[in-house]
């Protein structure tokens, strides 16, 4: 397999932050930022890192994200075309659409009997993941540099220490008692 060009590779990256912005919208980057449709306040999956969590190895989908972004361009012309809408010819297809249309196409996309559906609820789970856990992030340093997934969650940060301690309960009672083995790290017997 040969590597992308430049332009190859640029059309893949913000294909893909396309598709996760519509999944998690976020706010745009920069004012002449087209790959984020600006369609939600605050960080949204790209500013979460969905790309970054997508292109490890450990979920495997890496060696596809280049045919993901080319068929999703695909479907983006195909639509287009169905619906007689006009695309910006200076970004790539999935990229000129409106959020809306982006919104109805992956709904499309990830709709029952659709016959790749697999695929497209995938990279939609992941986008999800980057922004719901940082999973590719350690925990800690995710919250440390203000992710905003975890942020909006509310996600309690570590204590001085880096642990995590919740002397309150968060249902306001104790739901069980703790048991006799239990060691003081909070590890079982």
């Amino acid at each position: 397999m040969t590597p992308d060009s430049p332009d190859e590779e640029r059309t893949r990256i913000s294909t893909l932050e396309a598709f996760a912005d519509t999944i998690i919208p976020g706010e745009k980057r920069f004012p002449g930022d087209r790959a984020i449709a600006g369609a939600g306040d605050g960080g949204g999956a790209v500013a979460a890192g969905a790309l970054e969590l997508l292109e490890l190895p450990a979920p495997g989908l890496s060696a596809g994200l280049a045919d993901f972004a080319r068929s999703l361009n695909g479907h983006a012309l195909a639509y287009a075309a169905e619906l007689g809408l006009s695309l910006d010819e200076s970004v790539p297809p999935f990229v000129a659409l409106t959020f809306e249309s982006r919104t109805a196409l992956v709904e499309r996309l990830t709709a029952p009997g659709h016959p790749e559906k697999d695929g497209w609820v995938l990279l939609a789970l992941f986008s999800n993941m980057a922004f719901d856990t940082a999973a590719h992030r350690h925990t800690a340093e995710a919250l440390a540099a203000g992710h905003p997934g975890l942020t909006a969650m509310g996600f309690a940060k570590p204590d001085a220490d880096g642990l995590w301690r919740f002397p309150e309960y968060s249902y306001g009672r104790e739901l069980a008692r703790i048991h006799p083995g239990t060691t003081p790290s909070g590890s079982p017997a």
